[in-house]
């Protein structure tokens, strides 16, 4: 055997057992194991389980009757989901006001000023409380005989309102509820956000004589791109969510002028209003669709976004 014949046998060596030759690869799917089994279990199974109940008649307990497209036919001739739906869509667009309420209070609050850690307890402060005391919280203060809102609209003389008892205004009353805590979220983004600003850009923009507006849109802004990004998604997700808010303050009344299309499908499949499972599962894909256009646009700007 010639020399350079041996150098390669020796440079073979013995065989690795196969953990040691994929050990790298693998590692990573043993640690994603658990998070994708949960995902499965707990996401994708059901997402395809809701599609399936939503062709059945059934309460939950007794015999399953398969009807194809009844429960979606049933849906279209139905005034409480076109409530729902249009309460849904008032949702997605007031609650969008988060975004550049969170982005001017995180702007204020980045400034070196007397008192700013008081000032931003205050404002944490919503962010760590449950939907819970929220909810409870602006019903005593909606509140027409002791709320605060309308002890101070007496002192203009008007008379005291009703929010969660008038159809035309339930609505936004809950919405301005929401917005609490969710600007506090979208103020600790755009906070984290304004840490990564390049301090260098700023000082090279103030020697150009940038300032005020004309510095937070061409230098501050483009770099809170992903705050932004980040902020956008999670107020739209929480949009089409919102259910916690709605339960607490009026079980969807009066009259079911406040629900949204998450509440009326707890009614119809869990409450006194019928057991209907297959109805409900009905109104719960309407829902999943409706997320996934949005979801699929934000994927394909992030994918986009990442490609350059």
């Amino acid at each position: 055997m010639t020399d350079s014949a041996l150098a390669d046998v020796a440079a073979l060596g013995p065989k690795k057992p196969w953990w040691r030759r994929n050990q790298q690869k693998v590692t990573p799917w043993l640690f994603l194991a658990p998070g994708i089994l949960f995902f499965l279990v707990y996401v994708i199974v059901p997402i395809f389980q809701s599609f399936q109940i939503s062709f059945l008649d059934w309460d939950g307990l007794g015999q399953k009757e398969f009807i194809g497209l009844g429960n979606y036919v049933e849906l279209m001739d139905d005034e409480a989901f076109y409530t729902s739906l249009k309460n849904n869509i008032i949702w997605l667009t007031l609650y969008l006001l988060a975004v550049p309420a969170g982005l001017f209070i995180a702007l204020f609050l980045n400034q070196t000023v007397t008192g700013i850690r008081l000032y931003k307890s205050l404002f944490f402060f919503p962010f760590v409380i449950s939907q819970v005391v929220v909810g409870l919280v602006f019903s005593w203060f909606y509140d027409p005989t002791f709320g605060l809102m309308n002890e101070f609209i007496g002192l203009f003389g008007l008379g005291p309102i009703a929010v969660l008892g008038d159809e035309r205004f339930v609505t936004y009353g809950i919405i301005a509820a929401g917005l609490w805590p969710q600007t506090a979220y979208c103020m600790i983004l755009y906070l984290t956000g304004l840490n990564a600003v390049d301090p260098e850009q700023i000082e090279a923009a103030r020697l150009d004589g940038a300032k005020g507006i004309k510095m937070l849109w061409y230098v501050v802004l483009p770099q809170l791109r992903p705050a932004t990004f980040i902020a956008f998604v999670v107020t739209i997700i929480g949009a089409l969510r919102s259910f916690d808010l709605i339960s607490i303050m009026t079980q969807g009344g009066p009259w079911g002028s406040s629900r949204v299309l998450s509440f009326y499908m707890y009614e119809k499949s869990l409450s006194e209003y019928g057991f209907r499972m297959g109805y409900g599962a009905a109104i719960a894909v309407i829902l999943f669709l409706i997320m996934m256009v949005f979801i699929t646009i934000f994927l394909v700007k992030m994918y986009r976004d990442e490609k350059g």
